[in-house]
């Protein structure tokens, strides 16, 4: 055991070295899958129904560095909703930077959604730069799939009744989306964790204690134990606590 001098001892990092912990590794065989969770001291995925009732100034610097470096965000339908989400939003540097790598200017959001149930009026098709990708099955409705392609939407069917988690990262890595940024929600994780499909975690832990009924980052019918690593260690003076956790592999 050894004591871990960042909780204590702060170095400032700018974005770019902030950027740089957090580069994706190469994608052109496989996509990669990060995904990124604030919880409280107490495990809590949420406080007052939403995540942002969790967040912090280092938290929220972290979030757009992340999806500055994302080819895509990908999301359940219950977040979308309880979380109101729209658009990605990228100031110009930003845009620059990604076009530097090759990246579009602005990362498309990625719902995941077996019944199509996202509301054409919401943020999401009314607040966005680039149209949303709504990935769902044959057996959704089909006036909610007409709808959401009439309010912009790219609607892509990758299952009969489900949607694989395989079929997502195939059908993403096969629009050149390969740099996966999973923002929850705990269904949506446990479901990737369950297929053995998420190659990181980064993980915020907020200075509060929140109890209540909250749930927990990732939840799924059965166990998937998943070996990690822990990649690095970042904390701000308010006592935030920002790790990356990276999956350790056998061979």
């Amino acid at each position: 055991m050894q004591r871990l001098d960042i909780a204590t001892h702060l170095t400032p990092l700018d974005d770019d070295e902030l950027r740089d912990l957090h580069v994706y590794p190469d994608t052109t065989s496989a996509p990669w899958v990060r995904v990124n969770f604030v919880s409280s001291i107490d495990g809590a995925v949420s406080a007052d129904g939403t995540s942002a009732g969790l967040g912090t100034p280092a938290d929220k610097r972290l979030f757009g560095v992340l999806r500055e470096l994302a080819d895509v965000i990908l999301v359940g339908a219950g977040t979308v909703r309880a979380e109101n989400y729209g658009g990605a939003r990228v100031t110009a540097e930003r845009r620059a930077r990604r076009r530097e790598r090759g990246q579009a200017d602005v990362p498309p959001i990625a719902v995941v959604t077996a019944s199509a149930d996202i509301d054409p009026a919401s943020r999401l098709l009314t607040d966005n730069t680039t149209a949303p990708l709504i990935l769902t099955t044959a057996d959704a409705p089909r006036d909610r799939k007409a709808g959401l392609e009439a309010a912009g939407a790219r609607v892509l069917e990758l299952g009969e009744s489900t949607v694989p988690p395989a079929a997502i990262l195939d059908t993403l890595h096969g629009l050149g989306l390969a740099r996966v940024l999973c923002e929850g929600g705990p269904g949506l994780f446990g479901q990737l964790l369950a297929a053995d499909a998420v190659d990181e975690l980064c993980l915020t832990t907020a200075p509060l204690l929140v109890a209540g009924t909250a749930p927990r980052i990732a939840f799924s019918p059965d166990a998937a134990p998943t070996a990690m690593r822990r990649a690095h260690l970042l904390g701000d003076e308010d006592g935030t606590l920002l790790a990356r956790w990276v999956r350790e592999r056998n061979g």
